[in-house]
């Protein structure tokens, strides 16, 4: 016979039982237990009792259970720290060989651009244009930008070093250079090829200096608008209007940052100076 078409057998009444012994039903103590359903099966030797309880984890254990959680969210932000970590030294280990970019095969330039994707996924600063991070002087250490690294030239009439500096509160920067006959003095960098025309004899050999104005287009994104240049540190002259583009800043730390230009040139630059401001 099947077990569902059986029934239990009857429990014994609890007040039969106390009005035998002389006990009147007021003095009963009553039952409560947290047991929520109980089904007997027809013989109780050879069957289990089958039960469904309704439990909360008592308050102890809830904090137990959010500290647990807690302290599993920090390990996963600990090895993020450590991701990026990882992944920066990565990427400057590939680019170190590759005299800023000038000796990268398309196979490099992809093989950095890629490491350089993982580090921007995990950028710790998400509105890089609000932060003070960004001010000061930083070298560029990698680039796809031919205009910047001028591989048409003779290595000797390359630019040794690039710096930049941005100034947050003010909105400015500046592009700078050292060469390697101007006993690597700090010079501003450049438009050279977008002003020959205003200096056709100076542009291959002499060092220019340029500032820009910046305006934020969101909070990673600016517009750059060259304003002037000089020419071996003399007079100043007014940069064209067209001398003009767009910079998104893509990954941000004390240490690092990532940028992409409106051409779509990558450039990788180390802070050297955080004091650095750009002369008004």
């Amino acid at each position: 016979m099947a077990l569902s078409t059986l029934s239990p057998p009857p429990l014994p009444s609890l007040t039969s039982q106390s009005s035998a012994a002389g006990t009147s039903s007021s003095s009963l103590p009553k039952l409560v237990h947290s047991i929520a359903a109980v089904s007997f099966p027809v013989n109780p030797h050879n069957h289990c009792l089958s039960t469904t309880i309704a439990a909360t984890p008592p308050p102890a254990a809830q904090h137990k259970w959010r500290t647990q959680v807690s302290f599993f969210t920090s390990f996963l932000g600990n090895n993020k720290t450590k991701s990026a970590e990882a992944i920066k030294e990565e990427l400057l280990e590939a680019i170190a060989p590759l005299d800023r970019g000038a000796e990268a095969t398309p196979e490099d330039q992809q093989k950095i651009d890629q490491i350089a994707r993982k580090l921007e996924a995990v950028s710790p600063t998400k509105e890089p244009l609000k932060s003070d991070l960004l001010n000061g002087k930083w070298e560029l250490v990698y680039t796809t930008s031919q205009s910047i690294l001028q591989t048409q030239r003779p290595k000797f009439l390359r630019s040794r070093r690039n710096f930049q500096a941005i100034n947050v509160d003010t909105l400015r920067a500046q592009n700078m250079e050292s060469w390697p006959f101007f006993n690597q003095a700090p010079i501003l960098v450049t438009i050279c090829r977008k002003v020959k025309s205003l200096c056709p004899s100076l542009t291959n050999l002499t060092p220019l200096q340029v500032t820009a104005n910046l305006t934020p287009l969101n909070s990673k994104k600016v517009a750059v608008q060259f304003d002037v240049f000089k020419i071996g540190g003399l007079i100043p002259i007014k940069a064209p209007g067209r001398a003009r583009g767009e910079l998104e800043i893509t990954y941000l730390d004390e240490e690092l940052r990532v940028s992409r230009g409106d051409k779509g040139n990558l450039f990788i630059l180390t802070m050297v100076d955080p004091s650095y401001r750009v002369p008004t």
